[in-house]
């Protein structure tokens, strides 16, 4: 490509990356252009369908996702490997909406994302396995289970972001507490509960525009 079209591209992607991390996959290829200040036309010609754009920008991250949970299933502590991974989880969903949904709720069905995700499950399952050979995980945790902690966790993470964007930490540790093995000592709670009111605050800022900051 020549110069000007690889700099629009480059500026395609990075504004795609911005607005599919703060709204999400519900942008358009439309939004896109506006944000990176190209025309419509630039955009389509470099990527004919969103899908297209989605796989772009998110495979450098599936596959450090990848990378995060086949590191875990080396970590010398059976333990802290699955703590690892959850951490690792979690903080990347609470800041990237569009990522939080590309890992929980699509399925692109493409040859490079079908690759990754053949690396991801067997990793998730070596990471529960030997928590619970080491008796150190509840016996009756599965990997889908895993997979299902971290995506409620990430769905009270969306109400209460606009609020306090580290709540996430709070719920990781008691989901963490909850699966443990009773060998295994409770992690403290790293962050307090949200009070009534900032309850009410986060509701109010899913039905308006405006963002509500924490006091």
């Amino acid at each position: 490509m020549r110069a000007d079209a690889v700099r629009n591209q480059q500026r395609i992607v990075e504004a795609a990356r911005e607005l599919f991390a703060d709204r999400g996959l519900e942008i358009t290829l439309d939004d896109v252009a506006e944000h990176a200040g190209v025309g419509v036309g630039t955009v389509y010609r470099r990527f004919a369908n969103k899908t297209e754009l989605i796989s772009e920008v998110f495979e450098r991250h599936l596959g450090e996702f990848a990378d995060a949970a086949e590191a875990s299933t080396h970590h010398p502590d059976p333990w802290l490997g699955l703590v690892q991974f959850v951490e690792y989880a979690c903080r990347h969903l609470a800041i990237n909406r569009g990522f939080s949904e590309v890992i929980l709720e699509l399925d692109l069905d493409t040859e490079r994302f079908h690759r990754i995700r053949d690396r991801i499950k067997p990793a998730i399952a070596a990471i529960v396995e030997r928590a619970r050979a080491a008796g150190v995980l509840q016996p009756d945790i599965e990997p889908s289970d895993l997979f299902a902690l971290v995506h409620m966790v990430d769905g009270f993470v969306e109400f209460a972001k606009p609020i306090d964007p580290e709540i996430w930490r709070r719920y990781m540790v008691i989901t963490l507490n909850g699966i443990r093995a009773d060998s295994v000592a409770r992690q403290e709670l790293p962050v307090r509960a949200l009070t009534d009111d900032e309850v009410d605050r986060a509701k109010a800022a899913r039905t308006t525009p405006c963002t509500v900051r924490r006091r």
